[in-house]
Order: structure tokens, then C-alpha cells, then sequence
């Protein structure tokens, strides 16, 4: 994979661009199926969309006005439980970039484990471009 990216005059995405982002386990990140209130843990679902948004905050300061990224590929190993009230921690490191898209090594920790790993690809986008051809697909 190439190790940068350069669109119009953005500044450069380079390979090792890293990005530590933490939070607290609510209510609202946890399941709630299991039926006990002690077994209340981060979900699995919502693991990865904080990966997922480490991943995003890591590069969205590097490209030009109107650019962003959108989420295509997700392959997310879930190693451990975490609980209620506990503090997250989520990494992420640029290391791929093949054309617009760009390839991330994930993980999350908590206190006492890791409980997260894996990778995470992401497509850089016009975002003005992006919504006129979601608008023409309702319109077909």
C-alpha cells in the first residue's frame, strides 16, 4: 500500500498518523438483553463504532473543507468484557493507504484488559458528491 495520500491541497496522510481517544461505559453503550443489571457490559456493536470514530478523528483534521470519510470495511475481534461505569480507551494508527481509501489498526483497552483488536478500512469522500448520489438513489 502507498504511504500517502494528497488531495488537491489538503495536507498529507501519511502512514502512522495515530489517534488515543477515550470513554465511560453507559447505559446507552451497553446491552441490556442478558436480563441482569451485573451484566451490563459494553456491546459489541458499540465497540466498533468508537473504533470506527477513533479511526475518522485520526485523519478528518488532514483533509481539505468539504472531505470526510465513511466506514466500508470492519473486521473487529471482541476479546473482552467490560462494565458498566468503566473508562475505555480506543487507538487507532493509519497504516494503509491505497487510493482513497485508507486502512487502520484498531484497538480498545479497559483498566485490566484489551479488549478490543483488529482493522478498520475507510473511504475519503467529496462529501457534496457523496450526498448527490444518495439523493439520486431516492430518487430512482
Amino acid at each position: 500500500m502507498a504511504g500517502s495520500l494528497k488531495l488537491g491541497s489538503m495536507t498529507e496522510l501519511k502512514i502512522g498518523l495515530r489517534l488515543e481517544q477515550s470513554t465511560i461505559v453507559t447505559a446507552d453503550l451497553a446491552v441490556n438483553f442478558l436480563g441482569l443489571e451485573s451484566a451490563r457490559v459494553l456491546g459489541t456493536p458499540f465497540m466498533i463504532m468508537l473504533m470506527e470514530i477513533t479511526c475518522r478523528n485520526c485523519v478528518k483534521p488532514h483533509l481539505p473543507e468539504g472531505f470526510d470519510t465513511v466506514g466500508t470495511i470492519v473486521n473487529i475481534r471482541h476479546l473482552a468484557a467490560t462494565p458498566l461505569g468503566a473508562k475505555v480507551r480506543f487507538t487507532s494508527e493509519l497504516i494503509g493507504i491505497e487510493g482513497k481509501r485508507v486502512t487502520f489498526k484498531v484497538e480498545a483497552f479497559d483498566a485490566t484488559d484489551k479488549i478490543g483488536e483488529g482493522m478498520h478500512e475507510r473511504a475519503v469522500i467529496d462529501v457534496a458528491k457523496f450526498g448527490a448520489r444518495v439523493s439520486q438513489k431516492l430518487a430512482t
